[in-house]
């Protein structure tokens, strides 16, 4: 399944990911943002369950800001799991 989810309140304006049927993360791609924390996030999340990376991103904050690009990344998951 492939998903596209526009961000809120981010640097990072998209994020496009794939689950497969087990909701297993096969790739992810985050459009705008700060590229070096974002490949890091690619590298740790591919191959894990969505579930998972919900759990340990949920309400991750960025400074000051209400969220950032780790819990719009679990606000994505959640909308397809």
């Amino acid at each position: 399944m492939k998903i596209t989810y526009q961000t809120s309140g981010t640097c990072c304006r998209e994020i496009i990911l794939e689950m497969d049927e087990n909701h297993i993360i096969t790739s992810i791609d985050f459009i705008g943002g700060c590229a070096g924390n974002l490949i890091g996030i690619r590298n740790l999340v591919v191959g894990q369950k969505a579930e998972d990376v919900v759990s340990k991103l949920e309400n991750v904050r960025c400074g000051e800001k209400a969220t950032s690009c780790p819990d719009q990344l679990s606000k994505a998951l959640k909308k397809y799991i």
